[in-house]
């Protein structure tokens, strides 16, 4: 089943997988505010879905995962339209970001500025041999915007953030692999079958446990190690005491497929 919100598709897939498709091809998916506002909108609408286990963020776009920010936009932007566009654009990448369910980006092509900030907010990035990435913001007198400078050395380390920030380049998908940019490297114009693959062996799991390991992982990172295993135990609580649990059990027991009530 499919649904259209602005420049933004949802498609539901078997076993509570559902594909938020980036949909504005001509402009090979730039960021404009329209775009944010409906990007926002349909995270708001899948983080209150319980029903929703796995989402895999694609494009429509043949040659681009996401360009980035609609520089055409901005051209016509004085600073205060930019100050009110503010809000709606840190919801966009925002959104994605506080998903609470495991999250997958599907990046073929282009994936530059906020276009790669939007992977960068997923929890695995899935590239196909096309793939180019970057922040390249400094470049056009602005720094990354959506979470880039903060997430971008969570996953390869300050100094080698501060080196592919500063100096804007793009990374194609064999070095993004090696510096570990993307998890996943798969043949030209698979990313999205391949993600949706993984995204269905993600799902067959507790829709509980996944949501309770994603916040564990998530605010325990960076967290000295006490800290960290408070969190681990708060999180372990909410799948502990749960349906999924008892059902996850006695399934193992019964040697059959678990049928997860999901609470």
């Amino acid at each position: 089943m499919s649904e259209s919100v602005g420049f933004v598709g949802l498609r539901r897939h078997e076993g509570g997988v559902v594909e938020l498709v980036l949909d504005r091809p001509k402009a090979m998916n730039a960021v404009s505010t329209d775009m944010a506002r409906a990007i926002g909108s349909a995270c708001a609408s899948l983080a209150a879905d319980a029903s929703v286990r796995v989402v895999v963020l694609s494009s429509s776009a043949e040659r681009a995962f996401c360009v980035g920010a609609d520089l055409k936009e901005r051209n016509a932007l004085s600073d205060a339209d930019l100050v009110r566009q503010r809000p709606t654009t840190r919801g966009a990448y925002g959104g994605v970001l506080e998903l609470p369910m495991p999250t997958i980006a599907a990046v073929h092509g282009f994936a530059l500025g906020g276009g790669f900030e939007l992977a960068l907010a997923c929890d695995v990035i899935v590239a196909d041999e096309s793939a180019v990435v970057g922040l390249p913001e400094v470049s056009v007198g602005v720094i990354p915007g959506g979470g880039g400078t903060q997430l971008l050395p969570r996953r390869v380390g300050a100094a080698r953030a501060a080196e592919l920030i500063f100096t804007a380049r793009r990374v194609e998908a064999a070095e993004a692999l090696a510096l570990g940019l993307v998890d996943a490297v798969v043949p030209a114009g698979s990313a999205r079958e391949e993600a949706l693959a993984l995204a269905g062996r993600m799902a067959a799991n507790s829709p509980v446990g996944l949501r309770a390991a994603k916040r564990a992982l998530r605010l325990g990172h960076g967290m000295d190690l006490t800290a960290g295993l408070e969190i681990e135990d708060a999180a372990w609580r909410t799948a502990a005491f749960s349906g999924d649990r008892a059902e996850g059990v006695a399934a193992f027991n019964e040697k059959r497929k678990p049928r997860w009530p999901g609470v």
